[in-house]
């Protein structure tokens, strides 16, 4: 799911280099919503990064805290502190953000299907700059 989903957004952003680590991993939930929660989260970094760049996906099943952690990296102009805690809410657009197409849905969706599943997501700032969007599931043991 997250191979076919690296694989729609890549096509779309011709211009970023796509560097997925993709350990395996199984969710239990809906395949059709959580690949549109990762194609939201790789569509949103593509949107902000600028041409020639990474986005770097890393996919993490840990046995230990029992969850499937996805994470993706960009390298774009970041998200203000001060907008952090509303990225998530349904039609929130930052400041920086109200000038490129959206609706402000993208991240809502994602947040709504992450806690459906059980999970969570956070939005953090990524060194040097960009943003890192961690994703974290229940694993499901096969």
């Amino acid at each position: 799911m997250t191979r076919a989903a690296v694989a729609r957004v890549r096509m779309r952003a011709p211009g970023l280099t796509f560097d997925a680590d993709l350990a395996p991993g199984a969710v239990h939930g809906r395949p059709g919503e959580l690949e549109r929660m990762i194609v939201n989260v790789l569509d949103n970094a593509a949107k902000f990064s600028p041409p020639g760049t990474t986005v770097h996906i890393k996919l993490l099943a840990d046995d230990e805290s029992g969850s499937c952690t996805l994470s993706v990296a960009d390298d774009g102009p970041g998200i203000d502190e001060a907008d952090r805690p509303h990225v998530f809410e349904r039609f929130y657009r930052a400041t920086a953000a109200r000038s490129m197409p959206g609706s402000g849905l993208g991240l809502a969706i994602v947040a709504q299907t992450a806690r459906q599943h059980g999970g969570s997501v956070t939005a953090e700032p990524h060194r040097p700059g960009g943003t890192v969007v961690t994703i974290r599931l229940p694993r499901t043991y096969r």
